[in-house]
């Protein structure tokens, strides 16, 4: 019985883990590696961590969490701004990464328990 309740949180919660890391990283290597602006990194955390996402769902033929209501986007952009902000200011390390990641999650988990989606366009009259 525990485990029939306690598995979709599991899985929610090694999905956010794996999201944000994805972000971070995503975020440290287009700063160190390929040496984009500060905006080239922001987005390249942000694309990496919705693409592996994205992959992992389209791999288990599930509709990608990031075409689903809710927030996805946004709290893999904190994440990937909060890195890049932590690098630019030259205090980056394990300790910046874990509280980065630990944001993003607390985002994503108020979003969830919450019900918070992200804005939407508004709809034309027809």
């Amino acid at each position: 019985m525990f485990l029939v309740i306690a598995e979709p949180i599991l899985l929610l919660v090694l999905d956010l883990v794996g999201t944000f890391v994805f972000a971070l990283d995503g975020a440290l290597v287009a700063l160190r590696v390929a040496r984009l602006d500060i905006v080239g990194a922001i987005t390249l955390g942000m694309v990496t961590a919705i693409g592996g996402g994205t992959m992992r769902d389209v791999l288990v033929r599930r509709v990608p969490a990031v075409l689903q209501s809710g927030l996805y986007a946004i709290p893999a952009i904190i994440g990937a701004a909060l890195t890049v902000a932590a690098i630019r200011a030259e205090v980056y390390g394990p300790v910046t990464a874990v509280a980065a990641a630990a944001i993003c999650f607390l985002v994503r988990m108020v979003g969830v328990r919450y019900d918070i989606d992200a804005p939407r366009p508004p709809r034309r009259e027809q």
